[in-house]
């Protein structure tokens, strides 16, 4: 059973691979720039986790865990960030390929503002509990940047790549929270679940995904040059 964390970064792992298998696709060009992406979001993130780790805002089960850890969060949870990103923006790659076409673009300014308008609604209300308050915090932040600061426009693309990474998504975060292999202190959470997941996870994801395809289409036109 305690291998049972490492199980689910090696299925998250093979997911980009096995979306490689159609070469039209190309999901693996450029693999330079996933990599260090998903490693930027892992450096980005495991703070994140390491803070919530230490307020027992999340705590680990040691049953599904191989027991070593640095900064007291499990080794999985960092490789958990690393793969997670990684199989998204397998997953990205993936349609953007299949799916060129960047017509609903001129919508997705919109999408960010009710995105904007949630995290404003959940940090008003539970900014006192630490994992709305740093999963909303950040998320807003990020939003701002990409929309406002940043000149990349990709952000149709993205929430049609976070639609289709809810399908891992739901996967891992089914098992461990099942399991379950991390339990939420509520009194510093909302309280408040989909599907058995804290709905703060599904914002989280988000903002690992966002951040993740933000370094990435960076690093390409870097590369590219």
């Amino acid at each position: 059973m305690n291998n049972t964390f490492l199980y689910l970064d090696l299925f998250l792992f093979v997911v980009p691979l096995l979306l490689a298998l159609d070469r039209k696709a190309k999901v693996l060009s450029n693999l330079k720039a996933m990599l260090i992406s998903s490693l930027l979001v892992m450096l980005v993130f495991s703070e994140v986790a390491v803070f919530l780790t230490g307020v027992k805002t999340w705590n680990f089960n040691p049953a599904y865990i191989i027991g070593a850890d640095y900064r007291g969060l499990p080794l999985e949870a960092y490789l958990f960030l690393l793969t997670f990103s990684f199989a998204g923006l397998g997953i990205y790659k993936f349609l953007n390929a299949r799916f060129p076409k960047n017509d609903l673009q001129k919508y997705a300014l919109a999408v960010s503002h009710a995105m904007m308008g949630i995290c404003i609604a959940m940090l008003f209300f539970a900014y006192t509990k630490w994992y709305p308050l740093i999963t909303f915090a950040f998320l807003m932040m990020l939003l701002i940047g990409v929309e406002y600061i940043n000149t990349i426009r990709f952000m149709y693309k993205f929430y049609r790549g976070y639609t289709f990474a809810l399908i891992p998504f739901f996967v891992c975060y089914g098992v461990i929270c099942n399991f379950p292999i991390i339990t939420y202190d509520a009194k510093e959470t909302l309280d408040f679940s989909l599907a058995n997941i804290p709905f703060e996870n599904y914002f989280l994801m988000m903002g690992t995904l966002l951040l993740g395809v933000y370094f990435m289409e960076v690093l390409n036109r870097k590369f590219a040059k």
